[in-house]
């Protein structure tokens, strides 16, 4: 396990090769970064080309921007993938505008959160034997819909339409269908929310049926199929 101590002194290392003279032009070498000091995010190809835009690689150590692109348009799309994936566990027990279950165990300071996530990446790895990072996306690729249906309303009767889903949605839903999956099964049972967490991604990845995510693609896509 990375100490706090160790991811200090490799983001000061990393932050001492900018400080450059003036006028000197310099290249920075971001290949040796790894998320957690551990998995490289480089490399990753996005085989969705309607999701490369909306999934960011950029190598980083710790997956956390404190908000610093909120202000911007789409900025959503600027926080590394592994940090929107943790930002969706501690709402997983929300489903629209219902609290269904109490997400009280994944809640609280940053450390709960980044103890999950490592967790997380270390249990996908050990299950595929492959970059944990790579799984995401593939599961992310699987588990986003396409279409989905909107109500449009013709002088007060109402009708259901397929309408296209927007890049960013797309990673927002299947990242969400991803953790209320998890959670749903970890609540109330002895399994960690790592390791539900772990088995839905691996399984979305897959193209796996029995994962949740895929489950509600499948069932969203037909619901927009029947309303053309």
């Amino acid at each position: 396990m990375v100490s706090k101590k160790d991811l200090l002194k490799k983001a000061k290392e990393i932050a001492e090769r900018k400080v450059v003279k003036k006028g000197e032009e310099v290249k920075v070498d971001f290949s040796g970064v790894k998320l957690f000091d551990r998995w490289v995010s480089t490399g990753i190809e996005v085989k969705d080309p309607g999701l490369k835009r909306y999934i960011n690689l950029d190598p980083v150590i710790v997956p956390k921007t404190f908000g610093r692109n909120q202000s911007a348009r789409f900025w959503k799309s600027k926080q590394h993938i592994v940090e929107r994936l943790m930002n969706k566990i501690p709402t997983s027990g929300h489903k629209g505008k219902k609290h269904y279950w109490s997400s009280a165990e994944q809640i609280g300071e940053g450390h709960t959160l980044f103890k999950i996530i490592r967790l997380t990446l270390g249990e996908i790895e050990r299950k595929t034997k492959k970059n944990p990072i790579e799984v995401i996306v593939r599961a992310i690729e699987n588990a986003a819909p396409r279409e989905e249906v909107t109500t449009v309303q013709y002088g007060g009767i109402k009708h259901p339409k397929a309408v296209d889903t927007a890049p960013q949605r797309r990673v927002d839903l299947a990242l969400r269908w991803m953790t209320q999956g998890a959670f749903q099964r970890s609540n109330k049972s002895k399994r960690n929310i790592w390791h539900t967490l772990a088995d839905e991604v691996v399984k979305a990845s897959n193209n796996d049926r029995q994962s949740t995510a895929i489950t509600k693609k499948f069932e969203t896509e037909r619901q927009a199929a029947a309303s053309r």
